[in-house]
């Protein structure tokens, strides 16, 4: 609830499941939250508290180890990252989406293989898609996928695999046809890291923002995986699968980018609220009110918009992709432009790394490039039109 405002999605379950959101970011993820930028990832044995008390993968059905809860519980899990102001916690990657990914691909023997591991933070799992020649478009991706026998053997790069390093599993985006098949020539596979030789970390990137996900350079050499571990069983229908739960992602970027826009408007109320300037306070000046009041505006339009897309998702109704993506994109550009704001009234302090605001600011710059740049989502959109 931010000024008098609560979801209407909101149930007494989900205020208990806040609870314990609330205390495991703030017992678990917040004090280490400066020791995993520093070192470059979540300590293990934090992911595995998460699946201990039950907050990873909640929407995955039962029957793989899941809750088969709502999307709307996975949405307390994102407030309350947001409250923190963390991107640490690898939960929009390691456990919305990628799992997300998995469900919807996976052969019944496959998601009972892997997925109660996944669910249980035992195993972490990672998508990787992204090629240095194919971003946002992923038809051209160049990674092949040969047959030999119960095998296909893989060879390519990629690039921008967050939690590649970490991860026990990877999904890997391969071209089982030849380059004249477009879409219908690209497949998934699970790659078990452990279990195969040629997978490479080329190198862990550098990043101004978000810096314990860590965010991988691959090379595949020759990279030999069991033809049982080809997601869904069939060759070509990888694209189609990943629009699918592109669309999921998508929503989950602007979910994020409205709490954060939220959490740090409350931040700079009670920062201007408290701060002395020529016998006022900050707050006292008509500008600082003016600011603000349009921030939580443009805020409370993503909210209401994004909880309406909530409602209807709870009550059955399938994600539309077009709603999908004016979330991400309104979400993620306010996100932006409401931070800068907010971290102006801060003065000199809004520049220092361990001022909140900062490190929002910091994370919040990505949002506008990933799970499709904003500039191409609205080519998107204006192609529906």
């Amino acid at each position: 609830m931010i000024y008098g405002y609560t979801s209407p999605w909101m149930t007494p379950e989900l205020e208990d499941l806040r609870k314990t959101a609330r205390r495991f970011f703030e017992e678990y993820v917040a004090p280490n939250a400066e020791k995993s930028r520093e070192q470059g990832f979540l300590d293990r044995s934090i992911w595995e508290k998460a699946g201990e008390l039950g907050l990873l993968g909640m929407s995955i059905k039962e029957e793989y180890g899941g809750l088969g809860a709502s999307i709307a519980h996975e949405m307390i899990m994102i407030e309350e990252q947001s409250r923190i102001c963390d991107t640490t916690f690898p939960f929009i990657p390691g456990s919305l989406n990628s799992p997300s990914v998995f469900e919807g691909m996976g052969t019944e023997e496959q998601l009972q293989k892997w997925m109660p591991d996944i669910v249980a933070g035992k195993l972490i799992l990672a998508t990787s898609i992204t090629e240095p020649d194919a971003g946002s478009d992923v038809k051209t991706l160049r990674t092949t996928a040969r047959r030999e026998g119960d095998y296909y053997v893989l060879n390519g790069s990629k690039t921008f695999c967050t939690l590649g390093d970490q991860a026990d599993l990877v999904m890997v985006a391969a071209r089982t046809g030849d380059m004249s098949t477009g879409a219908r020539g690209i497949s998934m596979f699970m790659v078990e890291k452990a279990k195969v030789e040629g997978f490479k970390i080329n190198k862990l990137i550098n990043k101004i923002g978000q810096n314990a996900l860590n965010t991988s350079e691959i090379f595949l050499d020759d990279v030999r995986v069991p033809a049982e571990n080809l997601l869904g069983g069939v060759e070509g229908k990888g694209f189609f699968q990943l629009m699918d739960v592109f669309v999921r992602e998508r929503l989950s970027i602007g979910a994020v980018g409205i709490s954060c826009a939220e959490r740090a408007i409350e931040l700079t109320v009670e920062h201007a609220k408290n701060r002395k300037m020529f016998g006022k306070t900050l707050w006292d000046f008509q500008n600082t009110q003016f600011v603000l009041a349009e921030c939580l505006t443009e805020a409370r339009i993503g909210r209401v918009f994004l909880d309406n897309i909530i409602c209807e998702m709870v009550a059955g109704k399938e994600l539309q992709p077009n709603d999908a993506m004016m979330a991400k994109w309104w979400g993620s550009q306010k996100q932006g432009e409401i931070i800068d704001k907010c971290l102006q009234f801060f003065g000199g302090y809004g520049y220092c790394t361990e001022y909140p605001i900062a490190q929002m600011y910091m994370d919040a710059r990505v949002a506008r490039i990933y799970g499709g740049s904003n500039e191409t989502l609205k080519h998107v959109i204006a192609r529906s039109m």
